[in-house]
């Protein structure tokens, strides 16, 4: 059997380069379940184009040998594990895949923006690569992009991956406000330290953000909670992949769905 050399980028829970010789279903149930490399929980990946090479990464000696002794195919041969996302081009990222726990991987392709926003709507956001927080901020899903991969900044990185997380502030302060004892809306994030910083930043005119965490729950956030999709950002151009509606992914992916 003919087996083609695949290279993947690993977003979540970790970023690396990889060479694979697995189809993407395949390589997310392997890499929850098949690895001897224990790990539990959810992983997002993209396929990068087989023919993509930057001097940075030694893909052709990775690629050399990509098949076992036996003519088992190489589920995973790392090529690198820092700066990965920053030489990648974003021209070379082809389908993003997002996988349950469970093993069951939604393919998700590259799609226009099209949101409409509301001016000076609080919203969170989830920095998944390189660099992992949650961050509260004014700015609208897109926006976010500017400010995150600005060089003159102090946060950020020159590429940076991300979502949003589906919360609606003002209900959020309402319900706070009800029950001081709620259980939070995101995990490992305080009730109390998320509406102390809601207020913070609605204080001052001029502030725009604020750090949440320094490390992204989105192993503990359901699909169903992240809003609009993922977007790949920098100062140059970004690359957006948007969620399907439930109702889609239900009729197309409905493994995927009942466990996202």
């Amino acid at each position: 059997m003919s087996l083609n050399n695949r290279l993947y980028m690993i977003l979540f829970p970790n970023t690396a380069l990889v060479g694979s010789q697995l189809p993407p279903d395949d390589f997310g149930r392997h890499f929850i379940s098949g690895s001897s490399k224990y790990y539990s929980g959810k992983l997002i990946f993209a396929e990068i184009d087989a023919a993509y090479r930057h001097e940075y990464f030694n893909i052709d000696d990775a690629l050399k040998d990509m098949t076992h002794a036996d003519g088992r195919p190489k589920s995973t041969k790392y090529i690198s594990t820092y700066r990965v996302l920053e030489h990648i081009e974003f021209s070379a990222i082809l389908s993003l895949y997002i996988t349950t726990p469970e093993g069951f991987t939604l393919p998700l392709v590259q799609g226009s923006y099209e949101a409409t926003h509301q001016s000076g709507l609080i919203r969170i956001f989830g920095e998944i690569a390189p660099v992992s927080m949650m961050v509260l901020s004014d700015y609208n899903f897109r926006d976010f992009s500017k400010f995150i991969t600005n060089p003159k900044g102090h946060v950020g990185a020159p590429k940076m991956f991300y979502t949003q997380i589906d919360l609606d502030i003002d209900e959020f302060l309402a319900d706070f406000e009800a029950n001081p004892l709620m259980q939070p809306p995101i995990p490992d994030i305080h009730p109390s330290v998320l509406r102390e910083s809601v207020l913070d930043l609605r204080k001052y005119v001029d502030k725009h953000t604020k750090g949440l965490s320094l490390s992204n729950p989105l192993g503990k956030i359901s699909f169903r909670h992240l809003r609009h999709g993922f977007m790949f950002a920098s100062q140059e151009e970004n690359k957006f992949y948007p969620l399907p509606a439930p109702k889609d992914i239900e009729k197309l992916h409905f493994r995927f769905w009942k466990t996202m």
